[in-house]
Formats: C-alpha cells, sequence, structure tokens
C-alpha cells in the first residue's frame, strides 16, 4: 500500500526493495526556500542495519502490511522477551534488538501494542505511562520549593530521572515512557 512519506510516524513499517524497515523517527522539515522533505531514520529488521532517507513530501513509499495487536509481556531469558497474545494465548519472543531502549520499562503483566510480519515481532509500541518506585535519591533539603529544582533518582527498571525535591525513597512515581521523565506520584 502506497501512502505519502510525510504521513509516517515512529513505528510504521515500510517496504524498500523487498526489504522491511522500522521508522525510527519521522522528522518533516520546511526549509524557508524549497520544497518541504520528510528526513526518516529506519532500522531493516532483518539484520539491524540503520539508514536515514529524506523524502519529497510529494512522494510515496511502499507500507508494509503488518499485523498490530496487545500483547502481554510475560517475561525476558537468554532467548528474548516473551510475550502473550491474550486472544489466542499464543506466545511470541522479540528479540532484544526490536524492543530497543523499550526494554527497562517492561514489567512482567504489562499490555503493550506489539506489530507481527509473517509471526515475526517486528516493533513494539509501549503504553505512554508506566509506575515506578524511587530506590534511590538524596533527601529533601529544608526550605526548599517544590517549583525550584529537581533532583537525580535511581528507579527501580535501573533507569536516573529527575523527580521534585519532595520525593523520597519509596514512593511509587509515574514517568513518561518516551524519554523517562517524572509526571506525577502514583495514585496507589
Amino acid at each position: 500500500m502506497k501512502v505519502a512519506a510525510n504521513s509516517l510516524r515512529k513505528g510504521a513499517v515500510v517496504d524498500r526493495e523487498g526489504k522491511l524497515y522500522v521508522v525510527l523517527s519521522a522528522q518533516n522539515i520546511q526549509p524557508g526556500k524549497g520544497t518541504p522533505v520528510t528526513q526518516l531514520d529506519m532500522r531493516r529488521i532483518s539484520d539491524g542495519v540503520k539508514v536515514s532517507e529524506r523524502y519529497r513530501t510529494t512522494e510515496t513509499v511502499e507500507r508494509a502490511i503488518v499485523d498490530d495487536r496487545p500483547h502481554t509481556f510475560l517475561y525476558e531469558d537468554g532467548e528474548g522477551f516473551h510475550f502473550m497474545n491474550p486472544e489466542t494465548y499464543d506466545q511470541l519472543v522479540a528479540s532484544k534488538d526490536v524492543i530497543g531502549d523499550a526494554a527497562p520499562y517492561l514489567q512482567e503483566g504489562m499490555t503493550v501494542t506489539l506489530s507481527t510480519h509473517d509471526d515475526a515481532a517486528i516493533a513494539i509500541e509501549l503504553p505512554r505511562l508506566a509506575t515506578f518506585e524511587v530506590v534511590d535519591t538524596e533527601p529533601a533539603v529544608k526550605n526548599q520549593t517544590a517549583s525550584s529544582s529537581y533532583k537525580p533518582a535511581m528507579l527501580s527498571n535501573g533507569l536516573r530521572t529527575l523527580v521534585p525535591p519532595y520525593i523520597a525513597v519509596g514512593t511509587r512515581i509515574v514517568v513518561l515512557t518516551e524519554d523517562g521523565s517524572y509526571q506525577e506520584r502514583a495514585k496507589d
């Protein structure tokens, strides 16, 4: 199916010369003079090679037919990341290359959208927000206002983020899965 290059977003899968590529980032560039272009950073699914392409907004690309379904994350082992289709109970293994930066955010029982092509996982889409516990942070400084600054904190998933000064060790917080930034205290 042919689609305009400027309509592609992160996670889309395109077919170039019979090989499948997943879009890692898509940026529409509007120069002051000349034709607008779309810059696509992509990863070849078969071997993980990254490529960068520019398309004029009038150009079309072949979008691959992929199956996007919700899957439940089960566990990770030496084989890869194991997911289960909640409708059919079929299990699927995704490699570390497919999961990429999403790996630290995966929690047992989390529902994600997995894109598959010929029964092989090719891309993952995480929920927008995830909840983690703060396992290490500096103590709050007295008379420091909440809006003045943020302090570094280590989360239970091993990632570092910046949190407001009133957040203490043991507090559960909600982070944005796109960049790991603090959103709010968990309401549980």
